[in-house]
């Protein structure tokens, strides 16, 4: 950590805030990104316009044809838009994001942008349910060769690898069973294929991991979730080099994929306190996690945190972001999405309609706590054998650990566990 530029002024022109300044990512989070108007605005603005007016037709003309740089379309060119986009490329240590209008937006876009009829895209198993219903019902049929690999199988990776394997693409932590890949590892793999990384940082977040510093080159994000974090907005983005995001920025540009201003603007301010919430999140999954691991009824818990789980000294090595927070160190940020099964589907039911204060929903990095079934809700377009094949069996239980009181989770939880 270095000393601010003293020459440099914050209520000014924030959009100079980068890391070279040695800010702590906390400040990146509030003042990140946004160059403040003429008008002198302390928050930032919502640009609410689908067009701009110049000031002749030549004018016109040379933002068209790029001899001059500014706003064209709120299609692609917007000043909300571009301000979440240039705060959350801080936040992942990228050079450039591009937002779209959800995370199947995003995902589709990495599609789009990077493969072709011929190449294979190479992805683990451990998906949610329409990534998977997206690449073998559409791009199978657009001529993409696509198979699937358990995600924490380093060699499986390797050995699935072909020569026109141009993607691999994994999420880690998966949904719904917060399984962990080897990032770095897998990075490796594809690089020497001459394929690409893209990672899904959804239930991690930047503040917890960092995939782009551990090789991948692309991150891909469902900002619906944890980034927005209350449940409000859609939206979803990619992060990576100039010249990858070139890529998507022109599948945006050209399908209209795209984030709204207001969506935008929401999902700016919400980054102000993704730290601070997903240490919160992180601190009430693990008590959580904890009571589930000890209870009689529950057969299996999949969480990370847990270290009696497969993958938590990989975990811990990855899940490094949040010991920036505050200057000082924090340990235990797993991040706050849980699997955990019973014997049946039965059983799961009967637990979810016991809760009270627990939202039934599909969403999930609300600061409220859901749970959902996920053979029945998100994942139920996948074939028996494909859900088999992820893990997905019809005990299980998706929990998405909210900032409630913990006590008052456990506490909703326990009243179907102990009815069993």
């Amino acid at each position: 950590m270095t000393q601010l530029d003293p020459k440099l002024d914050l209520n000014w022109q924030s959009d100079a805030l980068d890391p070279a300044f040695g800010f702590f990512e906390q400040t990146l989070a509030v003042r990140g990104g946004y160059h403040r108007t003429d008008e002198g605005e302390h928050n930032e603005a919502i640009f609410a316009t689908s067009s701009y007016v110049y000031k002749s037709a030549a004018d016109a003309a040379d933002h068209f044809n790029g001899n001059k740089k500014g706003n064209v379309y709120s299609r692609h060119t917007n000043p909300t838009v571009r301000a979440f986009e240039r705060r959350l490329a801080l936040l992942e240590n990228g050079e450039r994001c591009v937002a779209t209008a959800s995370g199947m937006g995003a995902i589709l876009t990495m599609c789009l942008a990077y493969l072709k009829a011929g190449d294979h895209l190479l992805c683990a198993k451990q998906l949610f349910g329409s990534s998977v219903a997206l690449f073998d019902t559409y791009f199978k049929a657009f001529g993409v060769e696509v198979s699937y690999v358990d995600c924490f199988d380093n060699d499986a990776w390797a050995k699935a690898m072909r020569p026109n394997t141009a993607v691999c693409y994994l999420e880690s932590p998966s949904n719904p069973l917060a399984q962990i890949a080897d990032i770095s590892a897998i990075a490796k793999i594809a690089h020497e294929g001459g394929a690409l990384l893209i990672v899904d940082n959804c239930f991690a977040t930047p503040a917890i991991q960092k995939p782009l510093d551990l090789g991948a080159d692309v991150v891909i994000h469902s900002a619906t979730k944890y980034i927005d974090g209350q449940g409000r907005v859609l939206g979803g983005a990619l992060v990576g080099s100039d010249t990858l995001m070139e890529k998507a920025f022109g599948v945006v540009r050209t399908g209209g994929i795209s984030l709204s201003p207001f969506n935008a603007w929401v999902l700016l301010k919400s980054l102000e306190t993704l730290s601070l919430r997903m240490k919160a999140h992180s601190e009430n999954a693990n008590r959580v996690a904890e009571f589930l691991n000890n209870h009689p009824k529950v057969t299996k818990v999949h969480f990370s945190g847990l270290p009696s789980h497969a993958s938590h000294e990989v975990a811990k090595a990855q899940h490094t972001a949040l010991k920036n927070v505050g200057g000082g160190a924090i340990t235990g940020a797993f991040g706050a999405i849980i699997g955990f099964e019973v014997a049946n589907q039965e059983q799961a039911w009967h637990i979810i309609d016991s809760t009270k204060m627990i939202s039934i929903t599909n969403n999930l990095g609300d600061a409220k706590t859901t749970i959902t079934h996920p053979a029945t809700t998100t994942h139920f377009r996948m074939t028996p054998e494909q859900r088999v094949e992820a893990g997905v069996s019809d005990g299980l239980i998706r929990l998405s650990v909210g900032l409630e009181e913990v006590d008052d989770i456990i506490k909703d939880l326990a009243r179907g566990l102990d009815g069993l």
